[in-house]
């Protein structure tokens, strides 16, 4: 997973899957399928830690939030933050908290200054530090593949499909 939410927020009436992440967690808990070998890797970003205090604008999405009245990058995280774990004051990537993007059971990887979005959550401001865009993929995907058994070094063919395939691949699913 690469940024997911992988149980039930601790106030499960808070959760927007309605129910889902809670059946799932219960009925399919952590790695659940890794004693068949299925391997399971968790990607979180650290970016931003969650703030509920007025603040100064340091940056163009601060200006944003402010003007609408938001506060701060760390004021929304903080709002995201607390829906999903019950705690806003904790690091994350501007959407969900670092702790909560780690399944248990997986090979947990976690990004600095890695954010939630394409865009600065809640804006338009475009960002090059989220999940899929191109210096970040290269921090997590070959993790990715050494899990799968693809070899990353050397050739590019290696098991049935080529690697730019499948990095072309995942970029094509992380942009849409």
């Amino acid at each position: 997973t690469v940024g997911a939410i992988p149980r039930p927020p601790a106030d499960v009436g808070t959760c927007v899957t309605r129910g889902a992440l809670a059946y799932t967690d219960k009925m399919y808990p952590g790695a659940f399928l890794a004693d068949e070998g299925v391997k399971y890797i968790s990607v979180g970003g650290n970016a931003i830690v969650g703030d509920d205090t007025k603040q100064l604008p340091v940056s163009d999405a601060d200006e944003l939030y402010a003007t609408r009245g938001e506060g701060s990058a760390s004021r929304v995280a903080y709002t995201s933050y607390e829906a999903v774990c019950g705690q806003g004051g904790v690091a994350g990537d501007g959407v969900v908290p670092l702790d909560w993007t780690q399944l248990e059971g997986s090979r947990q990887i976690q990004l600095e200054g890695v954010l939630h979005s394409i865009n600065e959550a809640g804006t338009t401001i475009a960002t090059d530090r989220w999940y899929g865009s191109d210096g970040v993929i290269d921090r997590w995907l070959p993790a990715v593949l050494e899990e799968a058994g693809i070899n990353s070094k050397g050739s590019e063919k290696s098991g049935a499909f080529g690697l730019s395939d499948l990095q072309n691949w995942v970029q094509g699913v992380l942009q849409s």
